[in-house]
């Protein structure tokens, strides 16, 4: 094929036909021949007379320049024009489709998998054989070539992964491959270190094509959580133009169901890659905050996940007289605020006020004894999940608390008087402290050679004591104790706050103590010292979409690790769990760049398709033919024969030849019949409620992705069906809401919806007042349906039983929730004769499938999400929430398997006879 710019001619040599347009043009300007003069006096008789037919006696000009276009047309026409031509270069052998399958080919991956296809097409064309990989999960034994078709079926399973290809595994793998090839490699235009050294392999084995796409990449940095707010960087990967792009917070709201808590637009001026997102956030909205993600860009990078480090953590201090006024560093409180002020919110007062504050940690610096109104709600306090710290000191050691019996609002039970270690009035040498066991929160922290104690509260020997010591001196007695109430804990130092008892609180080991005792995080970044000998569980993981999901059984990973750790196939960006905090592992990380990737001079690039090819051979013969037939009636009238009945005659001809217009309602019929047949589409009753048919709407498309995620039905967008004139027997389900103000239909749409009920169809009544009453009661949309369903063949109904059908078409189910729940679910009765088989959990029935299904559970609701696949309506709360809509879901999956299907799995109750058959 020969390309001229965006104009291609896929038989080019018929061009040189345009070389003979001159030789036309002579020829046609001697015909007709030019008149010879003659004087000859008779003509003198002939004056007057008008000749009914003129012939010209030379063609005009203009009538040249017409006919020589209508022959170029001609000619180009046969050429095979295309616009905007396809780049298909001949090529042979193996192919490999090398592609990158990151996070930054998420955004646009429905256009690389197209762009994959093209290149099977043309491969299968040329019976080439392909090689298709992701850079982020290398084949082990090597590239397999296959036929074109072979990896048809396997397209689906290639998604993009939340992390950067391991480059040199590539090119230890493109190394290893002892063939020559032709490489489509699919680039996501991020500068990445090693690729220069793959193109290069790739490059020996054969010639090397670089696809990239326009599209922006946009990513989010690490958070910065200050005082005034939380900044998160946006960065994209070019700055050509100006742009502006929406980042959102996420997070529950006080009921449980997951919202926008806010959001802040980005403007990147011409040739800016970064800008800040601000958030100026309460602290008890921030708190909340689950994830940021950049609005309509599905990227792993696209989304930060929040952990402890974003939450700034309420740290109350009970006031406490003190005896000695004036000396500061003797406060009891003094180094605890000192070490929490940058890591948390630090109050202070008296209990009652600030156990109204809903703090997280309380801290209680030798108090010995509260009365029993506070006692119960530190209690209650801690039983929600609050942590109560106390310290010792003489106030502690003089009195009788928790001496004969554990109080409860301490560790352990302690001795009477306390120890001196150190002092003019004891024996002994200040202790230094025991290095942390693997059991204790502070397991691998550093323990500076200058921390001794010289006093404590000793603990009293109990069989509980060894479990509940989390610290101990380095002769083994006690330092500190923990104890769980509820969901909270109480910890005891048995030293005190201030530098009276020990040098504790004057070291960096005491910050880090708090640090992990309050699970505060207020760092700029993960230190190795803060999970040092902890192990972290992955609890939720990101796909390379930005999704998240359960994490399963992945295995879990060393605090060490987890802190240096890349995001890998190993290690995925998610969210991670130790006993103190959970933490997160995003795509960027702080030095992290987001750069364009620049090619070496003379690499082949290739974009994106802006424009489809057009074939343009029917518009040139077209031309062409309109062209000639304006010759044609030129010619008519130069020569006066285009006057009088001839005229009337060829006007007629001209009319009859003008296709004549279609009625808009045909053509309306036509475009709903075609939206309805070309692919599997679910319906659903237009009622005039605006508000419910965009639940409607949105539900049915929700079924339709999980349809298309879980099974090999691939339904197209729902389509709204108005009973009075749209045909119904298009569709197998419609989804049918029932409203109150909702008219009933006329006489035609009910001969249409029992037509529809007889031939096969299926129609989900749903009441949606399941959270009031049961299916049959006296509610307004309960009593509605009795009137809609009135008119309507409607055959005998039972509740659905444990052998339908329905309950294990595609899962097994026991119940129907949508967004209430209830198992109120009417079906087509089953023959009275339908009996069961020996070893078959379910009767022997026919192959029908009910007509009408009736329930009230609201399922679109449940079911409806948005484009981004994000859920519309809340379902429950919390996890139980989640749970419920992923059941609501595989119920709308089997629904529509069924409707599908059929009974065919109740086939099996012939298998006994088969075998008996069989002689088996």
């Amino acid at each position: 094929m020969l390309v001229l710019g965006s104009l291609g001619f896929s038989a080019p040599w018929v061009l040189l036909g345009l070389a003979g347009l001159p030789m036309l043009w002579l020829v046609l300007r001697a015909v007709p021949p030019a008149p010879v003069r003659r004087r000859f006096p008779g003509v003198a008789l002939l004056l007057g007379l008008a000749d009914e037919e003129i012939e010209t006696d030379r063609t005009p000009w203009w009538l040249l320049v017409l006919r020589s276009l209508a022959i170029a047309a001609l000619i180009i026409a046969f050429t095979g024009p295309v616009l905007n031509p396809r780049d298909t270069r001949d090529g042979s052998g193996p192919m490999l489709v090398l592609v990158d399958a990151t996070w930054a080919s998420a955004h646009d991956w429905a256009v690389r998998l197209s762009r994959v296809s093209e290149a099977l097409d043309v491969a299968a064309a040329a019976d080439r054989t392909v090689a298709i990989v992701a850079a982020t999960d290398v084949p082990v034994g090597g590239f397999e070539f296959l036929a074109p078709n072979d990896w048809r079926t396997r397209l689906a399973g290639f998604v993009p992964q939340p992390f950067a290809p391991d480059m040199d595994l590539l090119l230890d793998a493109v190394s290893a491959s002892d063939m020559d090839f032709e490489t489509l490699w699919l680039s996501d235009g991020v500068a990445r270190e090693g690729r220069g050294n793959v193109l290069r392999a790739l490059q020996s084995k054969g010639s090397v094509t670089v696809f990239e796409h326009e599209r922006p990449v946009i990513a989010l940095g690490p958070a910065d959580a200050g005082a005034e707010g939380v900044s998160i960087p946006v960065m994209r990967r070019t700055g050509a133009d100006g742009q502006t792009v929406t980042v959102i917070a996420r997070g529950p709201d006080p009921s449980g169901v997951e919202r926008i808590l806010s959001r802040r637009d980005v403007r990147f001026a011409q040739g800016e890659t970064q800008a800040v997102a601000q958030f100026e956030l309460p602290p008890e909205v921030r708190n909340r905050v689950t994830r940021f993600e950049v609005e309509g860009h599905r990227s792993a990078a696209a989304v930060r996940l929040a952990d402890d480090s974003l939450k700034r953590r309420k740290v109350a201090l009970v006031s406490v007289r003190e005896s000695r006024e004036g000396l500061e560093l003797l406060s009891h409180l003094h180094y605890i605020r000192a070490a929490l002020t940058d890591r948390a919110d630090v109050i202070s007062g008296e209990l009652a006020d600030l156990l109204v504050a809903h703090p997280d940690v309380i801290v209680l610096a030798d108090i010995a004894r509260l009365s029993g109104g506070e006692t119960a709600d530190l209690l209650d306090w801690m039983a929600q999940g609050g942590v109560l710290l106390r310290f010792a000191g003489p106030r502690l050691a003089a009195s009788d608390v928790s001496r004969g019996d554990e109080d409860p609002l301490m560790p352990v039970r302690l001795r009477a008087g306390g120890r001196n270690i150190g002092g003019a009035m004891s024996w002994g040498e200040p202790k230094s402290l025991r290095p942390f066991a693997e059991t204790s929160p502070f397991y691998g922290l550093s323990i500076p050679d200058d921390v001794s104690v010289s006093a404590q509260v000793m603990a009293q020997p109990d069989p509980e004591l060894a479990a509940r010591v989390i610290a101990t001196l380095a002769d083994g007695t006690p330092l500190m104790t923990r104890k769980s109430v509820g969901a909270g804990q109480v910890v005891l130092f048995h030293v005190t706050a201030n530098a009276e008892w020990s040098n504790l609180p004057l070291s960096g080991l005491f910050v880090d103590m708090l640090d992990r005792l309050t699970a505060s995080s207020g760092r700029a970044s993960l230190q190795t010292r803060d999970v040092a000998g902890q192990v972290l569980r992955a609890v939720r993981v990101l796909d390379g979409f930005g999704g998240l999901s359960d994490a399963r059984n992945r295995a879990p990973v060393a605090g060490e690790t987890f802190v240096s750790a890349t995001p890998s196939a190993l290690i995925t960006p998610g969210l991670y769990e130790t006993a103190q905090a959970t933490l997160a592992l995003n795509v960027f990380a702080s030095d992290t760049a987001l750069a364009p990737q620049t090619w070496p001079e003379g690499t082949v690039m290739t974009q994106a398709e802006t424009a489809r090819d057009v074939v343009l051979k029917p518009l040139f013969l077209v031309g062409a033919l309109m062209m000639l037939l304006i010759d044609v009636f030129a010619s008519l009238w130069m020569s006066g024969r285009l006057l009088g009945p001839r005229a009337v005659a060829i006007g007629l001809l001209v009319l009859g030849a003008l296709p004549a217009p279609r009625a808009h309602a045909q053509d309306a019929n036509e475009v709903f019949a075609l939206a309805a047949t070309d692919e599997v589409a679910l319906a659903y009753v237009v009622t005039g409620d605006g508000d419910l048919d965009a639940t409607s709407r949105a539900g049915l498309f929700g079924v339709s992705q999980m349809l298309t995620q879980r099974t090999s039905v691939e339904p197209v967008d729902p389509v709204g069906v108005n009973l009075e004139l749209d045909d119904l027997g298009f569709f197998p389900l419609i989804y049918w809401p029932i409203s109150v103000d909702q008219p009933l239909p006329s006489a035609e749409a009910y001969a249409r919806l029992n037509a529809y009920l007889r031939t096969g169809g299926t129609i989900l009544f749903d009441t949606r007042d399941g959270d009031v009453a049961g299916f049959g009661a006296s509610t307004p949309t309960g009593l509605k349906l009795q009137r809609l369903a009135a008119s309507l063949d409607i055959p005998p109904l039972e509740q659905i039983p444990a052998d339908h059908v329905l309950t294990r078409a595609f899962y097994l189910l026991q119940d129907f929730p949508g967004r209430h729940t209830g198992r109120d679910l009417w079906v087509e009765a089953a023959p009275v004769d339908a009996e069961g088989v020996e070893g078959m959990p379910f009767r022997n029935l026919n192959d029908n499938v009910t007509p009408v299904i009736i329930g009230g559970n609201d399922w679109a609701a449940a079911w409806a999400m948005d484009e981004t696949a994000r859920p519309l309506r809340p379902v429950a709360r919390g996890f139980d929430g989640e749970r419920q809509r992923e059941i609501a879901y595989r119920f709308g999956v089997n629904l529509v398997m069924y409707v599908l299907t059929g009974n065919y799995k109740s086939d099996q109750v012939h298998v006994p006879a088969l075998l008996d058959r069989l002689g088996q």
